[in-house]
């Protein structure tokens, strides 16, 4: 979650700076361009486009063929009636032949889009430490799974189809301006003994309508941008409620808190529908344009090709050709009229995706102008910290002893008072807050295992779970049934091949005892502890030392908590203070167009 505290510190707020539709495209383009499916997503776009041509081709003949058509039937004339019937269903056939295949391809590019899209968000949130990062630089930090999942799938939706409407729209253009020109070219407009001859007037006609149209839409459609985000915000808020209700549900009964928690989703499903109510009204006003323009058209196209129908210079059915020529312009000039509406909703998600993406890359960069913790290797394997200071936005923390060596095999528990900041030492020892002065030295040649307050398990089965992949080996079944008999999970030994989601199987006590049972399986050199051996009641806390004594014997572990522990397992005290007058860090500066304020469950306190 965003805005939370770091050991009791709340974070300051980012300062928010907008980026522009340059910076969001940029950002989209750089994603696909390393896409795995960047090839696929090419040559399906080039299919589609010659589709296009091959339909826009159709429409021409088609558009022709209303001609002899309906100048079959202002004749009589059965028999050329009966031929140009055949002709039509020729013509029909083959333009359904390459309706559904744009259909499939158009899918295809859906699908491919969001596959791309959503693999380099993942890719990109899943780096080093960039979740934890950005789950900690503010707003734009909150409901990460909303712009990977629902959002990158929107905007693939939105994408394609406005793609390829305006490709089509564009092409059809193209097609028909020539025709609908021929169609009206040499007339000669005589008007009280003045001749004024307008070369293409048709075509300057329906150019001028639809740029009033589209116009006015732009206008009147604007603000549907701003009140889509808003109401996407709006939303996220509104499933981060649920889900953390959903997640707390044991202890909101039994402090019968429904009545609050009631209130609190009834309060963020009030701004949805809120937000959802200035978006109807901004359709409605949108509608009037629209539909005002949508039912001028029955007859623009008769009004606009009726003086050369009257004039004699062209016959029935050339009328009938001219107005579906004028339709095919007239609709393909509406095109942005006719999609205002999606276009402000992928404006809208284009902003929440690629500002999304763009604040992951900048968290590398964040508090860039701050000084950091130096790292180094030591060769005699031994862990230092040489006037290590880690820097918070409510001071420093550090060790009362400016130079510490903890050699290998030792064992050092490390304290402070409440607030004293234990976490935040733990996660720059780890490298997550590198923000501070001083060097740590890490033992050369050894990968530390660091072990958090609350233990992460992927889903899988339980032997998944335990056989970590980077581990010192594969575990054997007597191994692990003999670690968990240890820790006093031996029930958990016939379940090592079932599957669940085992933080919700066990309970917290048997959570911690299960983390402890990987770690003296995975055989590390290092171990750092954070707080994690300070939740276990007093048998729990016995027999998780006591395998760590028989299965860790010659590993170094660093324990940071209370020290209410075996001083005979911990022989070595140490002791973190908070030191409030060095500089505190400042603000950062995250760009992001989109950013929503956090929700309430988002800025509360641990």
């Amino acid at each position: 979650m965003a805005d939370q505290p770091y050991n009791g510190a709340s974070v300051q707020p980012v300062t928010v700076e907008a980026s522009s539709l340059r910076d969001q495209l940029t950002t989209i383009r750089q994603a696909l361009a390393g896409s795995p499916v960047r090839n696929w997503l090419l040559w399906t776009s080039l299919g589609i486009l010659a589709v296009i041509i091959a339909t826009s081709i159709g429409q021409v003949l088609l558009n022709r063929w209303s001609q002899p058509f309906y100048d079959a039937l202002a004749r009589r004339d059965m028999e050329a009636f009966l031929h140009q019937l055949l002709v039509f269903a020729m013509i029909a056939g083959g333009l359904l032949v390459l309706n559904i295949g744009q259909t499939w391809l158009n899918q295809m590019i859906r699908l491919k889009l969001r596959e791309a899209l959503t693999l380099d968000l993942i890719d990109q949130w899943m780096r080093p430490a960039r979740a934890f990062r950005l789950a900690n630089a503010g707003a734009i930090g909150v409901n990460p799974d909303q712009r990977m999942q629902q959002d990158a799938a929107h905007l693939s939706d939105l994408s394609t189809d406005l793609g390829v409407g305006l490709l089509q729209s564009f092409i059809l253009l193209v097609s028909f301006v020539g025709v609908l020109w021929e169609l009206s070219s040499g007339f000669v407009f005589h008007i009280n003994g003045w001749s004024l001859a307008i070369p293409g007037y048709m075509v300057w006609a329906a150019f001028l309508y639809a740029g009033t149209a589209s116009w006015l839409s732009w206008l009147v459609g604007r603000p549907l941008i701003r009140l889509n985000s808003d109401r996407y915000t709006r939303e996220a808020e509104l499933r981060s409620s649920m889900v953390r209700v959903n997640e707390n549900v044991d202890a909101i009964t039994l402090y019968h808190g429904e009545a609050d928690a009631r209130r609190r989703l009834e309060l963020d499903l009030g701004t949805v529908l809120g937000a959802m109510r200035r978006i109807y009204t901004a359709q409605i006003n949108l509608s009037w344009v629209t539909d005002t323009y949508g039912w001028i058209t029955v007859v623009a196209p008769i009004l606009v090709a009726s003086p050369v129908y009257f004039s004699g210079d062209i016959s029935f059915g050339g009328l009938m050709m001219a107005v579906g020529a004028f339709n095919q312009v007239h609709s393909s000039l509406r095109w942005f009229i006719n999609n205002i509406g999606g276009i402000a909703d992928w404006r809208a998600t284009l902003m929440r995706v690629a500002d999304f993406r763009i604040a992951l890359e900048e968290t590398d960069v964040l508090h860039d102008e701050e000084k950091r913790i130096a790292f180094g290797d030591n060769a005699n394997g031994s862990l230092t910290f040489e006037k290590l200071q880690v820097g918070s936005p409510e001071g420093c923390t550090k060790l009362s002893d400016p130079h510490v060596e903890i050699r290998p095999g030792e064992r050092v528990m490390i304290t402070g008072e409440p607030g004293a900041g234990k976490t935040l030492f733990f996660r720059a020892i780890a490298g997550l807050w590198p923000w501070g002065s001083g060097r740590i030295g890490l033992p050369a040649g050894e990968t530390p295992i660091f072990v958090p307050r609350v233990p992460y398990f992927p889903a899988g089965t339980l032997r998944e779970v335990l056989d970590h992949p980077n581990g010192h080996a594969p575990a054997s079944d007597a191994d692990i049934r003999a670690v968990l008999a240890e820790v006093g999970l031996e029930r958990l030994s016939s379940s090592l091949d079932r599957s669940t989601r085992w933080e919700r199987e066990l309970g917290d006590d048997e959570q911690r005892s299960l983390a402890f049972a990987r770690l003296a399986l995975r055989q590390p050199k290092w171990v750092v502890i954070d707080e994690a051996l300070d939740a276990f009641d007093g048998p729990s806390l016995r027999r998780v030392l006591s395998m760590l004594e028989k299965r860790l014997d010659e590993t170094a572990i660093v324990n940071i908590g209370r020290g209410q522990h075996n001083s005979h397992f911990f022989p070595r005290g140490l002791t973190i203070v908070k030191d409030t007058g060095a500089p505190a860090l400042k603000p950062v500066r995250v760009r992001a167009g989109a950013i929503e304020p956090p929700p309430a469950a988002a800025r509360r306190k641990k």
